[in-house]
């Protein structure tokens, strides 16, 4: 009989443990990614500064590259300040916003890209995609998967503790995102990854129902892991779909709608899985989602992060707008602003409870 496979778009290398950061160069050359130490580093301006003087001796042949911000045109003006360097690879260290751009830049450049990451607050730090801000808001650009992924447990921890809750409410989000990609299947005929919604399902429910908190590295570990493996469910079916349902829709409402005043994106996408699931009438879910999202300090309600309730109505009213041609719950219910407003009550009284 033939065997089938695929082959599955995913790092060579994903090193997450205490520790990590100081074996960088070692697991660099050991597995030939950068064998003569030829690096682009891409850090931030602030917490990069400290990184780079740790990190600069056991990386003499790196070049190091400030980026200014999180937007396309950094992006697009690291990658022009790295193209005449003959690399071997480059390297994003730090959060979201400079593997972002890193992944822009060596993806413009045809270098691969190796993600070292010192906070967990969403899933982008492993998926082939950059998310970059740019002259109409904010776009996503498709890349390369990262070649490797070193994610320090030493150093997640010295970052603020919200930009860890952001990751939790991300992957606890993923759930709702494969609920509405089966969905989509059952209703509109839509294809369907099968490993790709296990990763990213398993992803969640391992951070969903793990016992720890922030303080644990157990917990820290199941986290790091749960970002990485859905990103690479991304990768597996060419899309954002395992990770961006309904709950992603109303989170870039929120940052389309309120620029100035948006939280985080795990935050956002925490609440809206949570008003996702009780939606589609699946309460029990729903109530352990806020329950988790409460013992994390995550928010449940509008009002944890500063909007009113009627602005809570009105970002799940233009969701569907964000994301033209996918099907979720909201596009499946459909419902009009009072219909929305009085699921928004019914949900807020039972999390009241």
């Amino acid at each position: 009989m033939p065997v089938l496979t695929r082959l599955i778009p995913s790092p060579v290398v994903v090193d997450i443990r205490a520790g990590a950061l100081n074996d960088l160069a070692d697991v660099l050359a050991d597995q030939r990614i950068s064998s003569s130490g030829k690096l682009a580093v891409a850090i931030s301006g602030g917490s990069g500064a400290a990184l780079r003087e740790r990190l600069a001796p056991a990386l003499p042949g790196a070049s190091w590259y400030e980026v200014g911000g999180g937007t396309l045109d950094d992006a697009i003006r690291l990658g022009d300040a790295m193209k005449s360097g003959r690399y071997d690879a480059v390297v994003g260290l730090g959060g979201g916003k400079i593997i972002d751009c890193a992944k822009y830049a060596a993806a413009r450049i045809g270098l691969p890209l190796v993600a070292v990451a010192t906070n967990l607050s969403h899933d982008g730090l492993c998926s082939p995609v950059a998310t970059l801000d740019n002259d109409a808001g904010r776009g996503s650009y498709g890349v390369p998967n990262p070649i490797a992924v070193v994610i320090d447990l030493d150093i997640v921890r010295q970052a603020p503790v919200r930009y860890v809750r952001s990751g939790i409410g991300d992957a606890i989000s993923n759930i709702s995102s494969v609920a509405d990609w089966e969905l989509s299947h059952r209703e509109t005929g839509e294809a369907i990854d099968g490993l790709a919604a296990a990763m990213a399902r398993q992803a969640g429910e391992a951070v969903l129902r793990h016992p720890g908190d922030v303080s644990d590295d157990g917990f820290l570990q199941v986290l790091a892991e749960g970002l990485v493996l859905t990103g690479i469910s991304m990768s597996v079916a060419g899309d954002s779909r395992p990770a961006s349902g309904a709950c992603h829709e109303i989170n870039h409402a929120f940052d389309l709608l309120y620029p100035r005043r948006a939280a985080s994106h795990g935050e956002q996408c925490g609440l809206g899985a949570a008003f996702a699931m009780h939606l589609r009438g699946a309460r029990e879910e729903s109530a352990l989602m806020v329950e988790v999202l409460r013992r994390h300090e995550l928010p449940v309600l509008p009002g944890d992060i500063g909007f009113t309730d009627d602005e809570f109505v009105r970002a799940v009213e233009y969701a569907p707008q964000t994301r033209p041609g996918r099907y979720t719950i909201l596009e499946h219910l459909d419902l009009s602003t009072d219909q929305i407003r009085d699921a928004f009550s019914d949900y807020a009284e039972t999390v009241s409870r």
